[in-house]
């Protein structure tokens, strides 16, 4: 196995399952201590144990900035720095127009937007100068998406976070990416619709990729990897699409 992240501290938020857990196990995997967050205490201890590597789960919720101070207090105990943040706890349920209400909206963009800013933001004094820095997008935040749209704006905002940041940063040399997955079989992508919907959403998604199949969450883990790593040294500020061709063509 690689170790090219041999050494290096690493928080993965929303880590105890889909994205996230197969991310924090390839980041072990490629020597990186590593530190997930979830609010599902045995999520997250089925999470641990799925990764190994001596990994540390920590019950957090991304919305709730006391929980991300708690966070991130942990981490300067036990470790004392950060060299990778990948900010990918968020998630979202679909609403057309005319049914979205303000709980909808309050409750994506508390996670999604309001939530990412601040775990970038808290992390700061952690992170070391030249570490990566990678948020999770989507494919929707450049597509027009049915029902989907206030989880859609929520992405196009992470998006342009990135590009900020990148600015924001640039004296500490600190890279700020974004990835955004296209359908990937995750337990939250399933849980749109109702059990027995369920195949139905994964075939017809399928059918919209190019490669004509659904993307694995292990798929992501290898980008974010790459993305945290001394091979990308010069990739700053990027949206790299991990989605089959799907937002390409």
């Amino acid at each position: 196995m690689n170790k090219q992240l041999d050494g290096k501290i690493a928080l993965v938020t929303g880590g105890s399952s889909g994205i996230g857990l197969a991310t924090a196990q390839e980041l072990a995997a490629q020597g990186a201590q590593v530190f997930i967050t979830g609010r599902r205490p045995a999520e997250l201890e089925a999470a641990v144990a799925a990764i190994g590597h001596g990994a540390t789960a920590i019950r957090a919720d991304a919305s709730v900035l006391a929980d991300l101070d708690a966070v991130y207090a942990q981490i300067a105990r036990t470790a004392g720095r950060l060299d990778i943040l990948f900010a990918n706890a968020g998630g979202g349920d679909m609403a057309p127009l005319g049914s979205i209400t303000e709980e909808h909206f309050d409750r994506i963009f508390a996670t999604n937007v309001r939530g990412t800013l601040f775990t970038v933001q808290k992390a700061l004094p952690l992170l070391t100068d030249g570490a990566a820095v990678i948020l999770t997008a989507s494919t929707v935040s450049v597509q027009g998406t049915p029902n989907f749209s206030v989880y859609s704006a929520s992405k196009a905002a992470v998006r342009n976070f990135a590009r900020s940041w990148a600015l924001d940063l640039k004296e500490r040399a600190i890279r700020v990416n974004v990835v955004s997955p296209g359908p990937i079989r995750t337990p939250g992508l399933g849980g749109l619709v109702s059990d027995e919907n369920r195949q139905g959403l994964f075939d017809f998604l399928a059918s919209q990729v190019p490669l004509g199949r659904l993307g694995e969450p292990l798929e992501i883990g290898k980008a974010v990897a790459f993305l945290a790593s001394d091979a990308a040294s010069f990739i700053n500020g990027i949206e790299l699409f991990v989605d089959g061709g799907m937002a390409q063509v």
